[in-house]
Parts: C-alpha cells; sequence; structure tokens
C-alpha cells in the first residue's frame, strides 16, 4: 500500500515538472446539483490531464542505463501523451502504444513530441506489444501498475486536501485505478473523514468487476471512453480500491457526455467524458448520503477536441 511519505516523496520530486492545478469552489455546479461543489481543475495540468504527475514522477526515478535504453507506455489517450512530453522534456527516448481507437489527437501530440508511435488492433493487443518491447529491454513505465506512479499520482490528493474547504465525499474517475489509488491513500491521510468515490463508465468496468469477483480479472471493453478503458485492474490498484474507496459507480456513456456538455456550461470548463461521467455519479452519491453533503470532484482531463464532442453529442441524441 502506498503511504504518504511515499506521496510526499513524489511531490518533491515532480516540482517544478507539473503545474499545482488550481481547486475551486463551482457555484455553478453547486447549483447544479444542489450542494456545495469543490473542484480539483487537473484538465489544467501540464499535457491536459492529471497523468502528466505519475509519468514525471517514473522518469525521474529511472537510473541513467534505464534513460539511455529508452521506455515504453501503453496508453488510450492521456497517459501516453504524458509520456511522450514529459520524456522529451526530460530526453529520454519514449515509444508509445496505443490501440487504433485511441484519440487521433493523441496520436498526433505523442508522435510531435517525438516519441516513437506503435498501433495496434486493440487494447488487449496495445497491452501484448508492450510488454514484447519491454521483454527486448525497454523500461516500462505503466499507466497505473506501479508504486511510483501511483504516488505521483497521488499528489492530486495531496494539493486537495490542503487546498480544498470542508468536503465530505470526493469523487473520482477510474480507468486502471492508478489516479483514485493515490487520491485515496493521501486523503486517508489528510482527510481521514472523507469518503472516496470511483466511477466509471459501462463497458469500462475493470474495477467494479475486480470487486465483484473478488480480484482483478480481464473485462470486454465497449465504452467509447479511451481514456477510462483499461483491459484489467491491477492487484495494486484493487487492494488500494478495495481497502480505501466507499464504492465504485457504474454510468453509461450518454451521460458521461452529458456530464462534459453540463461542465461547459455550468463550470465553465472543457473535459472529456473521462470526467463528465463524475456529474451522473455526483447525483447517486448525493441521493445516498443525503443533506449535509460537500463534494469535491477530480475533474482529471481535458483531452477531447470539439470533433470529439461533436460527434459523441450527435450519437446519444444530446443537444
Amino acid at each position: 500500500m502506498i503511504g504518504i511519505s511515499e506521496i510526499e516523496t513524489a511531490a518533491g520530486r515532480i516540482a517544478g515538472h507539473v503545474v499545482r492545478t488550481p481547486t475551486v469552489d463551482s457555484p455553478g455546479l453547486s447549483a447544479l446539483l444542489g450542494a456545495p461543489v469543490t473542484t480539483k481543475l487537473e484538465l489544467l495540468q501540464r499535457t491536459g490531464s492529471f497523468k502528466a504527475r505519475g509519468a514525471t514522477a517514473k522518469l525521474l526515478s529511472l537510473g541513467e542505463a534505464e534513460r539511455a535504453a529508452g521506455v515504453v507506455a501503453v496508453s488510450g489517450g492521456n497517459h501516453g501523451i504524458a509520456v511522450a512530453v514529459m520524456a522529451a522534456a526530460l530526453d529520454v527516448k519514449a515509444t508509445v502504444v496505443m490501440p487504433r481507437s485511441a484519440p487521433a489527437r493523441a496520436v498526433e501530440i505523442a508522435e510531435v513530441s517525438g516519441a516513437s508511435v506503435r498501433l495496434t488492433d486493440d487494447m488487449d493487443g496495445a497491452f501484448a506489444l508492450m510488454t514484447r518491447l519491454q521483454q527486448e529491454g525497454l523500461t516500462l513505465v505503466h499507466p497505473f501498475d506501479d508504486p511510483v506512479v501511483i504516488a505521483g499520482q497521488g499528489t492530486v490528493g495531496l494539493e486537495f486536501a490542503a487546498d480544498a474547504g470542508e468536503l465530505t465525499d470526493v469523487l473520482v474517475s477510474i480507468g486502471g485505478g492508478g489516479l483514485i489509488s493515490g487520491v485515496a491513500a493521501a486523503l486517508r491521510a489528510r482527510r481521514p473523514g472523507v469518503r472516496v468515490w470511483g466511477v466509471e463508465t459501462e463497458g469500462a468496468q475493470a474495477m467494479s468487476e475486480a470487486l465483484a469477483a473478488g480480484g482483478p480479472r480481464p473485462v470486454a471493453l465497449s465504452s467509447i471512453v479511451s481514456t477510462l478503458s483499461a483491459p484489467s485492474v491491477s492487484r495494486l490498484t484493487y487492494d488500494h480500491v478495495s481497502a480505501l474507496v466507499t464504492e465504485v459507480l457504474v454510468v453509461p456513456d450518454r451521460e458521461a457526455v452529458q456530464g462534459s456538455l453540463d461542465l461547459a456550461d455550468h463550470a465553465k470548463v472543457w473535459t472529456e467524458p473521462a470526467a463528465g461521467c463524475l456529474l451522473p455519479a455526483a447525483r447517486q452519491v448525493l441521493e445516498r448520503v443525503g443533506d449535509g453533503a460537500r463534494l469535491g470532484l477530480v475533474v482529471c482531463g481535458g483531452n477531447a477536441t470539439t470533433g470529439d464532442m461533436i460527434a459523441w453529442s450527435r450519437r446519444f441524441g444530446l443537444r
């Protein structure tokens, strides 16, 4: 289990390389949901998502031989962008493996940053190629199954705990579980009374299915939200979530896209559906916990294009 000391070490390591993102109360979301809402705006992070934190922590932990050999990462979008951009900034050669379903913009950014981008037919194939490249000598920068990466993501929770006012419930999106593992560990240490809720989209339910099965298991992926679409969580992230998270909620893709539109209208921020899913989940939390709730939302990323949002809105009949 990742402790607060590891997260504090990561915070010191990545300081100066990443942004201490704003923590702000949202009058618009508070009015929409009928309860006080505070947001942690990780979409304003370097590379457009929280992923820069864990990637930077891992890259800065490498020895000279590992740096010289280069690194490999697998990603549905944001992790690949983060590894490509931060590796270039730190003069480390990077290979990024993505499924063809990854957003075209993510592939473009990784390539422009100087990474070697390898595309596969699906996410299972991406993880398989990643394993082969690791066996050939590249150092793996795993998106979530790495304590250094989790500690880096945990700096989100460290900052949120320090900067937010009173909170009762914090909602965090889940792909492979690295972000929520780190945030929950930080909040358990700094704000032990706060409940942490995970959020997944239907068709990207690796953590909720693992919790139901008693451990990680492969899942079938069908969600449009590629940035949450891990084919399985890890034992490391499963252990953190099962111990520290109140519950994992699952929402439909359509509601996640609507959540992004609502965040644009009411919070004045441009998010991807991996963050938009927090709003329908927040309504579920409010129904369960009743009066007196004060919500915190970790707005994890904003790497969706206007074209993406238009296409998804049309697909689901949203306006």
